[in-house]
């Protein structure tokens, strides 16, 4: 956002910004070398309060975590790691069905009953087979083409059937969860309302990460990844949100990596959720707050040994 310092005003809007979480790596690595939260807010205060409870979320926290906030009601944007690339795990599922909608908009196309059991089955339940149907079919040059008519410019997608090793960003993430839940030129409204349904439709055991701690009158649209290999990453684990109802309209996208266990990576996830559901409504009782699963799940993608 090209502001320095700790805190500040530009042009009205509120600007903060704080250190970010730990980062894997040696004894000898320098927290203050990390990147840092930064925020900015049409709304007096809320700019600060979030870059300092973001802060605390991640405070301590080993592996490489990356933020993206945007609320269209305050103009609030957060984002930490904004171009630091992940591999993508399932999170890029929504990718996939996006640019298969994308495609069969040009010839004003449906998806068959076939077509839509498949599409239901890789969003809601994370269905490994239905995604490589749709990536096979769709291959390499769809889905640039619909990277590249979405804006998503830094997103790389995996090599042959290797998906889920999509390489992913927090900027592209949240430009396609704008994507999805406002009008645009790229995505059709029924293709919108379709990624919609099917993405607050996620089973009980998938709905962690993002939508901890969200106000209950707001309905998620989310889609979660994880994936272990036994490099110095570890655990990749991320969590992407959208919130809209009862007067909230904001999305939220955590990537992680270098996390020793899955748990644990699914655990700093829900703290920056937390933190930034209490901020952007701080009206909303405990009892109101969405509470996920205690034994969350994720289906690992393919990937070479």
């Amino acid at each position: 956002m090209g502001v320095r310092g700790t805190r500040g005003f530009v042009a009205g809007t509120v600007v903060a910004a704080v250190v970010g979480g730990a980062v894997a790596g040696g004894a000898g690595t320098a927290v203050a070398a990390a990147p840092v939260v930064k925020c900015t807010s049409a709304k007096a205060g809320l700019a600060a309060k979030l870059t300092k409870d973001i802060g605390a979320a991640i405070k301590g926290r080993t592996g490489t975590i990356a933020v993206g906030v945007h609320d269209r009601k305050t103009r609030t944007t957060c984002e930490l790691r904004g171009g630091t690339s992940y591999d993508s795990a399932s999170v890029v599922k929504v990718t996939v069905l996006a640019a298969l909608l994308w495609e069969y908009k040009k010839t004003n196309r449906h998806l068959t009953a076939r077509e839509n059991s498949l599409a239901r089955a890789m969003i809601t339940k994370s269905d490994n087979a239905a995604t490589s149907t749709f990536w096979k079919q769709l291959g390499p040059t769809r889905v640039k083409g619909f990277l590249r008519a979405a804006g998503m410019a830094k997103t790389v997608p995996g090599q042959g059937r290797y998906w889920g090793l999509t390489r992913v960003n927090i900027k592209d993430e949240q430009r396609l969860l704008s994507l999805i839940t406002a009008e645009n030129s790229v995505l059709s409204d029924a293709s919108r309302a379709y990624l919609m349904k099917l993405m607050n439709e996620v089973v009980r055991s998938q709905r962690w990460g993002t939508p901890a701690g969200a106000p209950s009158a707001a309905k998620a649209y989310l889609k979660n990844g994880w994936l272990p290999r036994e490099d110095a990453h570890r655990w990749r684990v991320h969590s992407v949100g959208a919130f809209q109802g009862g007067g909230r309209d904001y999305h939220l996208t955590v990537l992680t990596h270098g996390n020793r266990t899955m748990e644990y990576g699914v655990e700093s996830i829900q703290r920056v959720a937390k933190a930034v559901h209490k901020d952007l409504a701080p009206s909303t009782p405990a009892a109101q707050r969405y509470v996920p699963t205690t034994v969350p799940q994720e289906v690992i993608p393919v990937v070479p040994r």
